[in-house]
């Protein structure tokens, strides 16, 4: 079977060569095993929780049975009898609280991560795969989409739209900016009160002056080659965002996965 080409793309949108694809890209797309991937990852994000096994039970409080025409919840000893200990009283303790001996990490295999990983590569080449997850892709030229090195360069965020203009993305970065929403409950005042879809992801060899560039533009984030996780590639656990690979980005995968498939 021979090796799939995709053509290099310059700022201005226009091809200026073919680049061969490692093989990562003809890794079957799994989206059972890129769930378990994401999940994973996002579990050790999670705060460890406990409560002292003797909270609210620190007290005298017993229950005083019946014939007394009062509630049976355990009363204290000294005073008016105030209810305590029982989980509906004051200060009394939680019915079920979360336990320290919970184990909150999902780790899965190495082999199965990898796997994971390279399978969430290759759903950013097919179209299908991007279009389901609601990416506006009507004017991309191809997938993958391979932009030429001078990319890493841009050091404004207007430089860095009229480049996504050029390569067809546009339509993409207006739907993230009209999903911007405040958010519903409380969520709203802890720091993340604004919602708003996913947007494209560009993977580089070199961050450079492009974190900079493009920190401005909504949904847009950017990542290295080597530091590129399942959760990047499938937000949610969906696999096929919108990725934009440069030239040797695309290098770098061959010497980090060329013996894949």
């Amino acid at each position: 079977m021979g090796q799939k080409t995709a053509e290099i793309f310059d700022l201005q949108g226009k091809s200026t060569g073919k680049i061969t694809l490692p093989s990562v890209f003809s890794t079957p797309l799994r989206p059972d095993v890129i769930k378990r991937a994401v999940l994973a990852i996002q579990s050790n994000r999670r705060q460890k929780q406990g409560r002292d096994p003797m909270a609210g039970k620190k007290t005298t409080a017993e229950s005083r049975g019946t014939g007394s025409a009062t509630a049976r919840v355990p009363r204290m000893k000294s005073g008016a009898g105030r209810a305590a200990f029982a989980p509906s009283t004051v200060k009394g303790r939680q019915p079920h609280p979360p336990r320290v001996e919970t184990k909150i990490l999902r780790a899965i295999p190495k082999k199965e991560a990898k796997l994971a990983l390279t399978s969430a590569i290759a759903a950013t080449a097919q179209k299908e795969t991007v279009t389901s997850r609601g990416h506006k892709i009507g004017n991309v030229q191809q997938f993958p989409l391979v932009v030429e090195d001078a990319f890493e360069s841009l050091t404004k965020a207007k430089e860095v739209e009229e480049a996504f203009t050029n390569l067809g993305i546009a339509e993409d970065l207006t739907r993230v900016r009209d999903s911007r929403n405040i958010r519903a409950g409380k969520g709203k005042r802890r720091g993340r009160k604004m919602k708003q879809a996913v947007g494209p992801l560009i993977v580089v060899v070199n961050r450079k002056s492009l974190v900079n560039a493009a920190s401005n533009l909504p949904g847009v984030e950017i990542t290295t080659v080597a530091k590129l996780n399942t959760e990047m590639l499938a937000p949610g656990t969906h696999p096929g965002r919108l990725t934009v690979w440069t030239n040797g980005a695309i290098e770098k995968l061959t010497t980090l996965y060329g013996e894949q498939m």
